[in-house]
């Protein structure tokens, strides 16, 4: 029986009068993918980033790998990862420095061949050694997936992942 790794009960996040978020429940078992699935506006993005503790909710509560996100999230952080097209690089440095940072920031073994890998995963080779600012949308898009995926984390949160592909 797969262990549960996501637990999100009754969260809610108003602005004022506005509900960005209302009453939203799920559970993923580990090796399960789910989608949220809405138009714009309907709170997506705003669930997931008070899935990373980055927003605080209104009401409700996030579990992730056992972590309460609102009171421990740093304790579920280094087994997570995240893509958003809202979160740009630096432009100014080359793919492969952004993704040593990321590497560097994740504690990655063997930081070089991890994004050797990546790159020759996501078909982004030829382009390692170019400024991130200096980008295709569409090679933006691999870089943050290989920025999501750089620590093998045990879950991983992607916001709009086949935007520009």
């Amino acid at each position: 029986m797969s262990k549960t790794v996501i637990e999100v009960r009754d969260l809610t996040k108003r602005y004022g009068e506005i509900n960005a978020v209302r009453g939203v429940s799920f559970s993923v078992k580990a090796g399960i993918t789910i989608g949220l699935l809405g138009g714009n506006g309907a709170g997506k993005t705003t669930t997931i980033t008070m899935m990373l503790g980055l927003l605080e909710p209104s009401g409700g509560s996030v579990s992730i790998l056992g972590c309460d996100m609102a009171t421990d999230r740093y304790r579920a952080l280094p087994y997570m990862n995240f893509s958003s097209p809202y979160v740009d690089l630096p432009h100014r440095l080359t793919v492969r420095e952004n993704l040593r940072i990321y590497a560097g920031l994740y504690s990655v073994p063997e930081p070089n061949a991890r994004i050797a890998e990546m790159a020759e995963q996501l078909h982004m080779t030829e382009f390692l050694n170019r400024p991130s600012g200096k980008l295709s949308a569409g090679q933006k898009t691999r870089v943050a997936l290989a920025k999501a995926l750089i620590n093998k984390p045990r879950v991983l949160l992607l916001d709009e992942p086949t935007a520009s592909l």
